[in-house]
């Protein structure tokens, strides 16, 4: 941690580690690497035989971690993906626009709640395709972690399928690679998307508590914000929630595609697919008030809205244009969806796609 870092990275992951140690994974995983060495290259066949999207670089490579693992994957990722923000604030503290009691408060504060979101986050979360932690001087070689207890602890505690569970998830992962690096220009407009919200976020303990003032006065206004992207949303000026919003119908496209895709590649090798999607939206919604505080707000129930909004777009469109509708959205970032036509899907068939696909 530099001297001007806002977050105490330290602090985060040792509260992270500690939860994550809460909950011991309550069966053996050890075979689960062997597994998905197999399953990962045949859920990136049935993938790209589903849509037409294939990777460049070759084989996916399949890391499966523990929850410790994964917490600092994700740290790594975080740190990689706010340098810029770090960058600007380290010359507000050099300006001395940022007092030593202020700085203290925002390393704190960020290192809890990060470590408190990534701890929770550690023993739910199944895979993750991750395109930060992407070393682009390796090859182009990216990798789809799985998080090995927590898939292990899935299946025993509902009497899933192994093999049939882990191509699934595979799916559902591999995916995500193949719209990240089958669409040739997805990854940089992606990361275009996030660069432009930190390049108006102002890293300021300040405005932090101006935002929370007005939130306690605004109460109506606070919980539309909360509940369409938790504390950043609800903290965000108009620019930055105009470019929040970019990346949401983006994120909706890509996790709706997603779902629907591992549903319909593995529909001939998962018989079991619809009751896995069922347990698992089930186990999304079946959470504690303190975990469902937490999922508001840090913007994960939205993130789960975007899931259902981005599938029903998809239907809509294909509803009105045929099967593989959702290609044109691959054609040019200019035709991708706002999240105002994930909402209403006609307004972006209007815009898009005004002809008949070809079926």
């Amino acid at each position: 941690m530099t001297p001007s870092d806002p977050v105490d990275w330290a602090l985060a992951a040792r509260i992270a580690t500690r939860i994550a140690q809460r909950t011991p994974p309550p069966v053996p995983w050890a075979g689960v690497a062997d597994d998905l060495v197999r399953l990962v290259p045949l859920a990136e066949t049935l993938v790209t035989a589903e849509t037409g999207l294939g990777s460049p670089t070759g084989r996916a490579r399949t890391q499966v971690v523990d929850r410790a693992e994964w917490i600092e994957l994700n740290l790594a990722s975080f740190r990689q993906l706010l340098g810029p923000l770090f960058e600007r604030f380290g010359e507000r503290l050099a300006a001395g626009r940022v007092a030593g009691p202020q700085l203290a408060v925002t390393r704190r504060l960020s290192g809890i709640e990060l470590g408190l979101l990534l701890g929770w986050m550690s023993g739910r979360v199944l895979g993750q395709y991750d395109l930060l932690v992407t070393d682009e001087a390796d090859d182009g070689v990216d990798t789809i972690y799985i998080v090995g207890p927590n898939l292990a602890a899935i299946e025993h505690r509902h009497g899933f399928d192994p093999a049939q569970f882990r191509l699934w998830v595979a799916l559902h992962e591999v995916t995500h690679r193949a719209q990240f690096t089958g669409v040739p220009w997805m990854r940089d407009h992606y990361l275009a998307l996030v660069r432009e919200v930190l390049a108006i976020a102002e890293p300021d303990p300040a405005t932090l508590f101006t935002g929370l003032r007005e939130a306690v006065r605004a109460r109506t206004e606070t919980r539309q914000r909360l509940e369409e992207g938790g504390m950043v949303a609800l903290l965000a000026t108009p620019s930055q929630r105009e470019a929040l919003g970019k990346v949401a119908g983006l994120m909706s496209l890509l996790e709706g595609h997603g779902d629907v895709t591992m549903d319909r590649a593995g529909a001939a090798d998962v018989p079991d697919a619809q009751r896995f999607g069922r347990v698992l939206r089930e186990r999304r919604r079946q959470t504690n008030p303190l975990a469902r505080f937490i999922q508001r707000m840090v913007g994960l129930e939205a993130k789960l809205q975007q899931y259902e909004a981005g599938e029903q777009f998809i239907a809509a469109i294909e509803a009105e244009r045929g099967p593989r509708a959702v290609d044109v959205c691959w054609s040019d970032p200019e035709r991708l969806p706002t999240m105002d036509e994930i909402r209403l899907p006609a307004s972006w068939l209007a815009r898009c796609a005004p002809g008949p696909l070809v079926a």
